[in-house]
């Protein structure tokens, strides 16, 4: 069924706004799989917070040019399924990418973050961002570290003297 023209600019709309306030986003091939394993990819990509949506290639052009994925026009064709992350840069990049272990027929075609283009191989390296909450426990690791050891650094001088007297002690004893 043909949409009409509303139908066209809420679509455009909508996906334009969430384009907006997208961290990244995949552009993926989706020929070949069933209703059952798209099914499925979307209810995976709904609980990691990924928008995934299949659009018509001159809607989804149409959508992304204002935005910072304008740069995935050029690529736009064929049957794609669009993911855009929500919540931290790597969450779509996961997603497609272990769907794709399991389902061949999923093939990337556009990566982009930040405005810029990646190569489909690439996805490796989105994929494994940390998330927020691990970035922030980095950080925190690297600020703790040198508390920590300036800790170690000052108990081990009474500990090395209690090691010392122990050690004369036990040499008088012995002779």
């Amino acid at each position: 069924m043909a949409l009409n023209l509303e139908q066209k600019k809420a679509i455009v709309a909508e996906v334009s706004d969430v384009a907006g306030s997208a961290l990244s986003a995949i552009a993926a091939e989706y020929r070949g799989l069933t209703v059952d394993q798209m099914t499925a990819l979307r209810r995976e990509a709904r609980d990691n917070g990924v928008y995934l949506r299949v659009v018509k290639n001159s809607l989804a052009r149409r959508a992304v040019e204002n935005t910072e994925f304008a740069c995935m026009q050029e690529g736009m064709t064929g049957p794609l399924i669009l993911a855009f992350s929500q919540t931290d840069p790597g969450a779509a990049a996961r997603v497609i990418k272990d769907f794709a272990k399991e389902h061949k027929l999923l093939d990337v075609k556009l990566v982009s973050i930040g405005g810029k283009m990646l190569a489909p191989s690439d996805i490796d390296v989105l994929a494994t961002m940390p998330t927020y909450d691990q970035a922030i426990s980095m950080l925190m690791a690297v600020m703790k570290a040198p508390v920590e050891k300036l800790a170690r650094t000052i108990k081990e001088v009474p500990g090395k003297l209690v090691r010392t007297v122990a050690a004369i002690k036990d040499a008088k004893e012995a002779a």
